[in-house]
């Protein structure tokens, strides 16, 4: 009799959810949605059915969307490149060769820089993680922040130009490197 009873309690009883499994689920699926269709034209609800959760999981976990869309940020920008001027031959390199994540940074940016909210989002992580970061790497003293900015802005030009438009002089391109890392390199090292 004590199975019976137990069984019948465990059949009333709601199946325990692994938070941490359906966070990471709500994560996932807003990265693909956000990169397929943008920060305006994922809903949540959409999101809630790709990662096989009620939608309110959403508000618990992260508050709103608008916060949701911030760590998927956080979390597809986080690869950096180093390209301080010990770096910049690995990072000209990396840029030209490297395969395009299947969750890319920049095809989010493209597809949700049209909403302001989500602009700023992407604006201030840069800003705040990678730009200080790297201009804190920089020699020198003279506007690293600004040298900063450019060689982040460098760099996503030639994954725009590689990644998304494909463009064929960069498809395989490791023999343009050279030429990448003195652009790199003229940017990193103070003006004398």
């Amino acid at each position: 009799m004590t199975s019976t009873t137990s069984d019948a309690r465990d059949a009333r009883e709601p199946a325990r959810r692994d938070s941490a499994a359906s966070r990471r689920a709500i994560l996932d699926a807003a990265a693909d949605l956000f990169c397929r269709s943008g920060y305006d034209g994922a809903g949540t609800r959409d999101i809630a059915r790709a990662a096989g959760v009620d939608a309110r999981l959403i508000t618990r976990y992260f508050g709103s969307k608008e916060q949701l869309f911030a760590e998927v940020v956080d979390e597809l920008f986080a690869k950096t490149l180093l390209m301080t001027p010990e770096h910049t031959a690995e990072a000209a390199t990396e840029l030209l060769t490297a395969a395009p994540p299947a969750r890319d940074g920049m095809i989010l940016t493209l597809r949700s820089a049209a909403n302001p909210r989500a602009a700023e989002i992407m604006r201030e992580h840069v800003e705040r993680h990678y730009q200080r970061e790297l201009a804190e790497g920089l020699p020198g003293a003279d506007d690293r922040a600004g040298r900063a900015a450019l060689l982040i802005a460098i760099c996503a030009g030639v994954q725009l130009m590689r990644n998304v438009l494909h463009d064929e002089a960069l498809t395989d391109a490791r023999h343009l490197a050279p030429y990448l890392r003195k652009a790199l390199d003229a940017v990193a090292y103070e003006d004398s």
